[in-house]
């Protein structure tokens, strides 16, 4: 079930209204939207709403058994009893055909023959995120951070909440289960606003990601070879502003429907490309994966404690389990590993300046940090490339065509261009302008609110190509 079908919509609209009209009694409303969640959830396959089942059952008890622990070693042992089972699912669907191909290649290589089977597993939706929002449950309750939920049916309804399921925000317990509990009030502005962000959201992916991705980045991608370097560095920057107007709907269409529902989540994006340094740019990049991997991988790690070595250490193996968590590919793995490398060079820059007692790298001259700031995008457009590339010989042909310089641009036409402009322009967009535009929506009547939505429905129905493109975060 696409965000952008006529079958989410008619689920949203039947659940809030069912959700509102039973809000006041005890458990229903309850019932009614892990309902919902499970049928959006079964669109998928029927057959995994019992693993995201099992796995939200294990948590429950996990959360419950830590609490009444009397010591923090049995503690342990039950906390590791939940990351081992969640580990093992993810191992199994996600990455033992993975490691099983790399084992048998490598054996081929040295003259043996392994010939491991392969199981060919069809991938659940969304696995990582539910998988990943649910051991932070479990380790937050392990800390002492947050009381294990009473609630069985309130805790299977945080794990599967549907508008954040399948490709987030990776939202933590003390972000929903307190709205679960306390079912605070419909607020109409905030309902407004949750309207706005979905409009805003579909706009993104089907004026602008959804254009790029047909019109431009598949091509270049499919076959790089047909296209001048201008040609295919247009399409690498166009994958840049595919895969941010791409999540970055997504995020604004979960949060708005969560809105909805009286529920407040965090913001997941902050104009990534306009990041000065690459520590700026994961603190505007998918924020709520970002603030995971550091509050349950860096910082258990060792974080910055252990010395410059260990720092170094660990931001390389946290990028890198960052990129296989999006996929178990090779390329994800260089994808991670550039991150990583390029955030140990930049740790390693500010702290020898810190010893010479020099002030920020950057320092306060707007010339370089504007050098900064095109530098930083243009990193991440390379690493872009292996993110995108299908495999590792995809990607080295795109590097290959981009060194040829060759400056031909017969097949950037000006409706290619103006969809990357476009696309650019809603990242570039001030953000008091967009609040702006929020609250003058919300501070206009029902029927004009309405009449807005329909005639915005309308205008990227016209838009909409005869092509489903799916949201790219559905794949991990």
């Amino acid at each position: 079930m696409q965000f952008n079908s006529l079958e989410y919509a008619l689920l949203l609209g039947v659940a809030f209204v069912a959700y509102w009209a039973t809000v006041q009694r005890p458990v229903v409303p309850t019932v009614l939207l892990l309902v919902a969640n499970y049928v959006f959830y079964g669109s998928w396959n029927h057959w995994y709403l019992l693993l995201i089942f099992a796995s939200s059952t294990v948590d429950y008890f996990v959360g419950r058994a830590i609490a009444r622990a009397p010591e923090r070693g049995r503690k342990k042992a039950i906390l590791w009893l939940s990351l081992t089972y969640h580990l093992s699912i993810l191992a199994l669907f996600k990455y033992y055909d993975f490691f099983v191909t790399t084992t048998n290649a490598a054996g081929a290589h040295l003259g043996m023959n392994p010939n491991l089977p392969l199981l060919h597993l069809i991938l659940p939706a969304g696995i990582s995120f539910f998988t990943f929002q649910s051991m932070s449950y479990a380790i937050d309750v392990y800390r002492g951070e947050i009381e294990p939920e009473d609630s069985y049916l309130r805790y299977l309804a945080f794990v599967s909440f549907f508008p954040q399921l399948v490709a987030g925000p990776i939202v933590r317990a003390r972000d929903l289960l307190p709205g679960l509990r306390e079912r605070p009030p419909l607020i109409a502005a905030e309902a407004s606003h949750g309207l706005f962000l979905i409009l805003i959201g579909l706009t993104k992916k089907v004026a602008f990601a959804d254009p790029l991705a047909l019109n431009l980045v598949d091509r270049v991608f499919d076959l790089p070879w047909q296209f001048s370097s201008l040609e295919v560095l247009t399409g690498v920057y166009g994958y840049a502003f595919q895969i941010y107007c791409d999540f970055s709907a997504y995020s604004d269409i979960a949060i708005g429907s969560a809105l909805l529902f009286g529920f407040r989540f965090p913001p997941n994006f902050d104009a990534p490309y306009r990041a000065q340094d690459l520590q700026d740019f994961w603190r505007r990049w998918h924020i709520s994966l970002s603030s995971w991997l550091r509050d349950y991988l860096y910082v258990p790690l060792g974080g910055n404690r252990g010395g410059e070595v260990a720092t170094y250490r660990n931001l390389m193996l946290t990028m890198l389990l960052g990129g296989l968590w999006h996929g178990a590919s090779w390329n994800f793995v260089v994808w991670g590993l550039l991150h990583g490398g390029a955030l140990a060079v930049l740790r390693y820059l500010q702290r020898s300046r810190a010893k010479r007692g020099l002030g920020p790298l950057l320092g306060e001259r707007p010339a370089a940090r504007v050098l900064a700031g095109f530098v930083t995008f243009n990193f991440v457009c390379l690493a872009w490339i292996f993110f995108r590339a299908r495999t590792w010989d995809d990607a080295m042909a795109v590097l290959d065509r981009l060194s040829e310089l060759s400056l031909s641009a017969n097949n950037l036409g000006w409706v290619v261009l103006a969809t990357l402009g476009g696309a650019a322009a809603t990242h570039l967009c001030p953000r008091a302008l967009f609040d702006a535009a929020s609250r003058r929506f919300a501070a206009l009547p029902a029927w004009a609110q309405a009449l807005v939505l329909v005639a915005g429905l309308q205008g990227l129905g016209k838009l909409a190509g005869t092509e489903v493109v799916p949201f790219i975060y559905f794949q991990f």
